[in-house]
C-alpha cells in the first residue's frame, strides 16, 4: 500500500500538478488582466510566449550536438521551464477571445503537445527508475551481472521503446509549430496596418 502512495506522490501528482498549475495560472493571469482593464496586454503575450517556446528548443539542439556546452540534464530542465512558461503566456494570449478556427486548432495542438511532453517525460523517468530498481534488487540478491541483465532483458526493451516516445512528440510539435506559423502569418496579413 505504501508503494502505491509513494507512486502517487512521486510520479502521478507532480505530473497532474504541472498541467493543472498551467491551466490555473492561465485563468488567474487572464482574470487579473481583465480586472485591471489590461485585456489588450494579453494580446501581446503571444510574442514573448512564442520566443520562450522557441528558446526551449535549445535542448533539441543540445541533444543533436549542435550545441556542445552544458549538461543534458540542465538543457532538459531549461526546456521544461521555458516551454511551460511560454505555453502559459500563449494560453493567456489566447484567453477566451479566440473567434476563428485556426487559433483554436493551434491552441489545441499546443495543449496536446504539452500533454505529450509531460507524459513522455513522466513515463520515461518511471521506466528508468523501475529498470534501475530491479537491477539493484538483482545485485542485492547476489546475481551475477550477466544473470541480472538476462532477467532485465524485457524491461530493457521496454525502456528502449519508451525512449522512442519522441517519435510521437516530434510530429505533434511540428503540427503545433505549423499551425502557430499559419496563425502568425494570417494575423500579419490581416492586421490593420494603418
Amino acid at each position: 500500500m505504501s508503494m502505491h502512495r509513494s507512486l502517487l506522490r512521486r510520479e502521478i501528482l507532480p505530473f497532474l500538478f504541472s498541467f493543472l498549475a498551467l491551466i490555473l495560472f492561465t485563468i488567474l493571469i487572464d482574470a487579473a488582466l481583465h480586472r485591471a482593464g489590461l485585456v489588450a496586454v494579453g494580446r501581446w503575450l503571444g510574442i514573448p510566449g512564442t520566443v520562450l517556446i522557441l528558446a526551449s528548443f535549445g535542448y533539441s539542439a543540445r541533444k543533436r550536438k549542435l550545441i556542445r556546452r552544458g549538461g543534458a540534464k540542465a538543457w532538459l530542465r531549461s526546456h521544461e521551464v521555458l516551454a511551460w512558461t511560454g505555453v502559459l503566456l500563449v494560453l493567456v494570449h489566447a484567453g477566451v477571445h479566440v473567434h476563428a478556427p485556426l487559433p483554436w486548432l493551434a491552441l489545441g495542438a499546443m495543449l496536446i503537445n504539452v500533454l505529450s511532453g509531460l507524459t513522455g517525460t513522466w513515463l520515461l523517468q518511471r521506466s528508468r527508475r523501475r529498470l534501475e530498481a530491479r537491477r539493484e534488487d538483482y545485485r542485492a540478491q547476489g546475481l551475477s551481472e550477466a544473470e541480472a541483465e538476462s532477467r532485465l532483458a524485457w524491461d530493457a526493451v521496454s525502456y528502449s521503446l519508451m525512449r522512442k516516445w519522441r517519435t510521437v512528440h516530434l510530429p505533434i510539435t511540428v503540427v503545433c509549430g505549423g499551425l502557430a506559423l499559419i496563425h502568425v502569418a494570417s494575423v500579419l496579413l490581416l492586421w490593420g496596418w494603418r
